[in-house]
């Protein structure tokens, strides 16, 4: 049996050899040109399917790459752009603090008579009675007790403490403080307290004198313990009430003292002391 299997897969082989030889022959003399375009036309459209899902493919690689490109740009450029806004801060302060440099400047420039140190506010208390604010200057720049504090908008307060390199200034806001103060435009007499609210109240004003709203308060220079014609505030309401003696009104200063940064120390003021002139009256 496998004596007769063994011709008969040589003759098939033969065969098939022959027959793969005639038609190489055939392709090549272009006998089977018309046959040939029909049996390539499925293999043609499969091999468009597979050349665009391989497109497809390489187009959706390179969308992913594009992707991961385009993520890594944006977290560099948003780590860019927040260095940007910290300089801009940095920048706008800077030109804040600028501004506030020269108005300061401008008011120290008006008052040649004057010797002023400017001062920064690091601490601020306004709670309750008190209300002060500590600044970075001490008797080591020549800061003493007394001596007034203020702004290019008006006065502040006075040192009522004083350390090496620190003080403390008591607001004119506070309940324990009062100033001799006068109506710009009439002249009127009276006195500036602070109030619990943080507002200020001028009181003791004569009767007979007219209060009107928006006067400027500013200081009279009686009693010595600030200099004379600085601002206080502007009027904002006046109270008069039947059978008193005095009217008073309520005042508004120009100084946000919430959000005080620099102030400046007259240094060249010094309060007057009248001990000596109540122990001549007393003897």
């Amino acid at each position: 049996m496998r004596s007769l299997a063994r011709p008969g897969r040589l003759l098939s082989l033969l065969l098939m050899l022959t027959l793969c030889a005639i038609l190489m022959t055939l392709s090549i003399a272009g006998a089977l040109a018309p046959v040939e375009d029909v049996a390539a036309a499925p293999l043609t459209g499969l091999a468009g399917l597979f050349n665009r899902i391989s497109l497809t493919v390489n187009s959706a690689l390179e969308s992913l790459n594009d992707w991961g490109n385009a993520q890594s740009r944006i977290a560099e450029l948003e780590e860019q752009l927040a260095r940007r806004q910290v300089e801009l801060i940095r920048l706008r302060e800077a030109a804040s603090d600028y501004e506030r440099l020269v108005s300061l400047l401008g008011y120290i420039s008006a008052l040649d008579d004057q010797a002023f140190i400017t001062a920064d506010v690091i601490a601020v208390e306004q709670t309750g009675i008190a209300r002060n604010i500590i600044i970075n200057r001490g008797t080591r720049d020549g800061i003493a007790v007394g001596m007034p504090v203020t702004t290019e908008l008006g006065l502040v307060g006075r040192i009522v403490d004083v350390g090496a390199n620190a003080a403390q200034v008591q607001l004119i806001t506070d309940e324990n403080s009062s100033v001799s103060s006068r109506l710009q435009t009439t002249r009127a007499h009276g006195s500036i307290i602070g109030q619990a609210s943080g507002a200020l109240r001028l009181t003791m004003v004569d009767l007979d004198e007219e209060i009107r709203q928006g006067d400027l308060v500013i200081t009279s220079g009686l009693g010595g313990n600030f200099p004379a014609d600085v601002v206080v505030g502007q009027v904002t309401s006046v109270r008069q009430f039947e059978f008193e003696l005095f009217q008073e009104a309520e005042v508004r200063s120009l100084i946000d003292f919430a959000s005080l940064e620099f102030v400046l120390v007259a240094t060249s003021f010094e309060s007057i002391d009248f001990s000596a002139f109540a122990e001549n009256a007393g003897g």
